[in-house]
């Protein structure tokens, strides 16, 4: 199984908005074959692995990360042609809480006589597809925030100077995040100050997995944009992928300007001065987006922060100070007193050259 997570692992840039998912097929204690899934509209792992294994899969142990598909979809169900190799045992790391499966293809193997066994290495495999599983069991995308600061916790000189406070190292490891993501989030304040591209900037040899036959699924590129300020001559409105401008504005002018230049509008509730996030994040898990990834300043962040909605913080720390007069991390006004202070759990840490980036949970309430 952990040979099977390890290959899951390699469709990380290229599945969108399918799952990750490794098999590996093992006969005599001997591994015969294994696959992952590349793609979404091409084969899922299962079956190319029984491919793999031809005649061989007959009596032999299949090991897979994720309970496999019995629905029709843009495939054919990975159950049917696991029964039909003539497998006898299959492991299964955790069910698919997609309710189109659920416990509905591991029924159907062991009514054809399988053995399966369920639950091996189950948070890792969860780990895998953290937005799939959001989304079906939460009913909304997993949201990371990408934060970076200097080691006093500043984001950009008081002049708005922020170029560059990282390293080449980290802005590379930024490009992989963005790589990974289903959208990408920005605010009309970045948007003005820094007309961002918002795209991936990495060659298919920096994205394991990505190639002519399973090309990068490029991630849709949201800004919050309230009153409708965005230029249409924004740099993102030229580059290739798709741009979606989320406003209150009903300005039909603005909006006519913008939709020539490519990008699609949404409109969406105000809350508490903001734009809406569990609105928009409706909306964004009907498009099927798993992962969305924050980028903005203190303003947007701290917004997030406040509604809720971040799963994940992502923060890169550079070895240098800016100064008291320079701007904070996260604007977050009415924390006034330490019973009032959020905190966050760590989950990773590492260097990125001279930086260090660490992820955190924002720890629940006990």
């Amino acid at each position: 199984m952990s040979r099977a997570l390890k290959l899951a692992w390699r469709g990380l840039y290229t599945t969108d908005p399918n799952p990750l998912v490794g098999c590996v097929i093992v006969k005599d204690n001997v591994l015969i074959a294994e696959g992952w899934h590349q793609k979404a509209g091409q084969p899922h792992a299962e079956k190319i692995a029984l491919a793999a294994a031809g005649e061989e899969a007959k009596g032999a142990t299949l090991y897979v990360t994720l309970e496999p598909c019995c629905h029709h979809g843009k495939t054919p169900p990975c159950s049917d042609a696991v029964v039909k190799a003539g497998v006898s045992r299959v492991v299964i790391a955790m069910k698919d809480p997609n309710p189109l499966v659920a416990g509905k293809g591991i029924k159907q193997l062991q009514d054809a006589g399988i053995e399966v066994d369920c639950g091996l290495l189950e948070q890792q495999a969860r780990e895998l597809n953290p937005g799939c599983i959001s989304r079906m069991e939460r009913g909304r995308p997993w949201v990371r925030c990408k934060l970076a600061m200097s080691v006093d916790g500043r984001t950009a000189m008081a002049s708005g100077e922020s170029k560059w406070i990282t390293s080449d190292a980290s802005r590379k490891d930024v490009h992989r995040l963005r790589a990974r993501s289903s959208a990408v989030v920005t605010g009309i304040g970045t948007l003005l100050a820094d007309d961002p591209s918002l795209n991936v900037r990495r060659n298919d040899a920096e994205l394991p997995g990505v190639s002519i036959d399973a090309p990068l699924t490029l991630p849709l590129r949201v800004i919050m944009d309230a009153d409708l300020r965005t230029p249409p001559d924004a740099r993102m409105l030229e580059l290739e992928g798709e741009t979606l401008i989320v406003t209150a504005s009903t300005d039909s002018e603005r909006s006519r300007a913008l939709e020539d230049a490519g990008a699609e509008l949404l409109l969406i509730d105000r809350e508490s001065g903001h734009l809406d996030w569990h609105h928009l994040l409706r909306e964004l898990n009907d498009r099927q987006i798993n992962d969305v990834l924050i980028e903005a300043g203190a303003t947007i962040a701290g917004s997030a922060v406040r509604a809720g909605i971040i799963d994940e913080l992502v923060l890169y720390m550079a070895p240098h100070l800016m100064g008291d007069a320079a701007r904070g991390l996260v604007h977050l006004p009415g924390l006034d007193t330490m019973e009032q202070r959020i905190e966050l759990q760590l989950t990773d840490l590492r260097q990125l050259g001279n930086d260090i980036r660490m992820s955190y949970r924002i720890k629940e309430a006990d």
